[in-house]
């Protein structure tokens, strides 16, 4: 994955960071849990990216994301250019499945294994979003460990960040109330 740029931007859970090449988003950072950490860590991850202002089409992406990250529950971002270079095809295979759950939706990691015909592979599943480099393009927050608990979450805030999206997306867990009713 080759950055040409990044750049920061804020939202309702704290300050981001989206890379772009020309074609595609190649990398977003949730908010870390010290902000002056969050241009670091995407120039260590891209150090030939320079920090620059986005152009139209990642502009657009950031209004979107913002709005998701607001509680807009019409875009899933599913549509949004990713760079998979690098990413392993299993991998690709359950981000896939992520982009597809709606938000205010949610699944286990073992219905998403069960999705992509491994019904065994669910902490193969947690591990793959564990190295989810579009969150929440990729929408990694939206899979729970069995019984509807958290699980894990390896960005910044960690399972609190996971939660509070959820929260913002009113997440519904089955066929009862939401998450936080």
């Amino acid at each position: 994955m080759h950055a040409s740029g990044f750049c920061l931007f804020d939202t309702p859970i704290g300050q981001c960071a989206i890379a772009w090449s020309a074609a595609a988003i190649v990398g977003v950072l949730l908010p870390e849990d010290d902000p002056q950490q969050t241009a670091p860590r995407m120039q260590r991850r891209f150090p030939q990216a320079r920090q620059i202002a986005p152009p139209h089409w990642v502009a657009q992406v950031i209004e979107r994301t913002r709005a998701l990250l607001n509680g807009a529950t019409t875009d899933t971002l599913a549509d949004v250019p990713l760079d998979m270079a690098g990413v392993p095809e299993f991998n690709q295979r359950v981000y896939a499945i992520a982009r597809a759950i709606a938000p205010g939706q949610t699944l286990s990691y073992g219905e998403v294994a069960a999705m992509l015909g491994e019904p065994g592979a669910a902490r193969a599943v947690g591990q793959a979003l564990g190295h989810n480099p579009f969150a929440p393009i990729v929408p990694c927050h939206r899979v729970l460990a069995a019984g509807k608990r958290s699980g894990g979450f390896s960005a910044g805030g960690g399972v609190a960040t996971k939660l509070r999206m959820l929260q913002i997306e009113k997440a519904q867990l089955g066929d009862g109330p939401g998450l936080f009713d």
